[in-house]
């Protein structure tokens, strides 16, 4: 099954009519968010006005109701954009049925963009054939350690920067595989760029400069059971104007994990391959370590509940003060003393 790699995505859209299907899929979730917002950009250029989107995240999902969108007249645009999320990557008998049946006789009304969580030789079929013969497959694949500096380079030459090897290599070891951190260092270092080639020591410059107050400290200040810390770094964040959606992002990843790494330990698993799993690097094992010592799974799972409740709030969905539970989250996270925090 012909598959298309990200990088490759926008020129593809930018020099060809809006196909009727796309497929996204992959763990990166980083980039499987920007070919997205890829596909959208280029339906909005081609004149999809509309968009709904539909999440089939539970057994009772109901395929009739993405049907008849599929084959309702347009109200407003010529085009229309649906979007259909499958955190598992499957959609079963009844969701592949219809995604086959879509592409064998799209109308020419309407573009449909899949997206899935994950990926991989299991999650395939007729379905996503169908699609790729119709559309195209994006297959976000795992950017693993050793293809971390090359990815960012190409990251950092997008965005008009030039960096030696050494530099990359700096910026490298303080994401520490994490893509949307990743993102981030690279977005600040265009705003902070001067012209200037990047060696490493103009990059250590240019990250302290951008690390008075950064969300990377921000968690690991959490991890390491360090409240003071939290609390003082969060107020900095604030004043700097930064926006708790920016924040939550990296936050609930690291939850995350560490919710997964604290399923392990309580099974008695390997928590050393759970490690290179969630791509932990290791000067990062003994601040998880001294954090699944403070708190068992059940709480870690509460804990990313909680950063989800955080994230409504920050966005209007839900009330109260996303500052105030934000920071409420992070003590708890800190210090189990504090726990008692979050029901308040």
């Amino acid at each position: 099954m012909p598959t298309l790699a990200p990088d490759a995505l926008p020129a593809r859209l930018a020099g060809e009519p809006l196909r009727p299907a796309y497929l996204i899929a992959g763990a990166e979730s980083l980039l499987v968010l920007e070919a997205a917002d890829a596909v959208r950009a280029a339906a909005r250029e081609q004149g999809c006005s509309e968009r709904e989107t539909f999440e089939a995240d539970a057994r009772g999902f109901d395929w009739n109701a993405l049907a008849s969108q599929i084959n309702a007249p347009s109200l407003f645009s010529a085009k229309r954009l649906l979007e259909l999320q499958l955190p598992t990557g499957k959609p079963g008998k009844e969701g592949a049925e219809l995604i086959a049946g879509f592409c064998a006789n799209p109308p020419p009304d309407v573009t449909l963009l899949v997206l899935a969580g994950a990926w991989s030789r299991q999650h395939g079929g007729k379905w996503s054939e169908a699609v790729s013969r119709t559309g195209h497959f994006v297959e976000v694949r795992e950017v693993r350690a050793h293809e971390l500096p090359n990815w960012l380079e190409r990251r950092l030459r997008a965005r008009g920067l030039r960096a030696d090897a050494g530099a990359v290599q700096l910026l490298a070891e303080r994401v520490q595989g994490n893509l949307l951190a990743a993102a981030q260092e690279v977005d600040k270092l265009a705003l902070l760029d001067d012209g200037r080639p990047l060696d490493a020591a103009r990059m250590e410059q240019l990250i302290a400069e951008s690390a008075r107050y950064d969300v990377f400290g921000l968690v690991d200040a959490a991890l390491n059971g360090k409240p003071a810390q939290v609390a003082r770094m969060l107020a900095g964040l604030q004043a700097e104007g930064e926006a708790v959606p920016a924040l939550m992002g990296m936050v609930t990843m690291e939850l995350q994990r560490a919710a997964a790494l604290a399923q392990t330990k309580a099974r008695g698993g390997n928590l050393a391959a759970e490690f290179r799993a969630q791509r932990v690097w290791d000067s990062k094992q003994a601040a998880y370590t001294r954090a699944l010592s403070r708190h068992d799974a059940a709480q870690w799972e509460r804990f990313v509940a909680e950063a989800g409740r955080v994230d409504r709030i920050a966005k209007g969905r839900a009330p109260g003060d996303a500052w105030r539970q934000l920071e409420r989250l992070l003590l708890a996270v800190a210090d189990a003393k504090a726990r008692r925090m979050l029901a308040a």
